[in-house]
C-alpha cells in the first residue's frame, strides 16, 4: 500500500512559484509542509477589480482516531475575506481538476500541463460563470 506522502507526490509539479495571467491575476507559491503530508499554497488574486489573498492546505483529510485511508487529495482555504472554501484535487503530469468541494462537483477548475510543465492553462467553470487563466512557473 502506498504511504500517503507518495500518493500526493503527483502534485509534486505544482511546487514552486507562480504567475497567474488571464481573467484573473496575480501570483502564488506552493511547497512542502515539513514531514511531506501537507501541501501549502500562498497567493494573492485579482478579479473584477477585487484583489484576495488566502493560504490552502492540500492533503488527505485524517481526523481523530482514523483508521483508513483516505482516498481523495482535500484541501482548505482560507481567505482575506474570511471565506474558508473546500476543495477536491487529481493531479498527474497532464491534467489538473480542483473541483469546489467534493469530486464531481458542477464548479471545477480543469486546467493542462505544458509539455515542460511550466505552464498550466485552464479554466474554472461552474453554472452560470467561470473564468479562464495561465500559470506560468517563475522559478525552478
Amino acid at each position: 500500500m502506498q504511504t500517503l506522502t507518495s500518493r500526493l507526490s503527483t502534485l509534486e509539479l505544482l511546487v514552486s512559484h507562480w504567475a497567474i495571467t488571464g481573467d484573473a491575476e496575480g501570483e502564488t507559491t506552493y511547497g512542502w509542509m515539513d514531514g511531506g503530508f501537507f501541501l501549502i499554497q500562498r497567493g494573492r488574486l485579482t478579479r473584477d477589480g477585487t484583489t484576495h489573498s488566502f493560504i490552502e492546505l492540500i492533503g488527505y483529510e485524517r481526523g481523530f482516531g482514523a483508521t483508513e485511508t483516505p482516498v481523495d487529495i482535500t484541501s482548505r482555504v482560507y481567505t482575506t475575506s474570511g471565506d474558508t472554501l473546500d476543495y477536491t484535487y487529481e493531479c498527474d503530469d497532464r491534467t489538473v481538476t480542483i473541483w469546489g468541494g467534493p469530486k464531481g462537483s458542477p464548479a471545477a477548475f480543469r486546467a493542462r500541463w505544458s509539455e515542460d510543465h511550466s505552464v498550466l492553462r485552464g479554466a474554472w467553470e461552474w453554472p452560470g460563470g467561470g473564468y479562464a487563466t495561465v500559470m506560468t512557473r517563475v522559478d525552478g
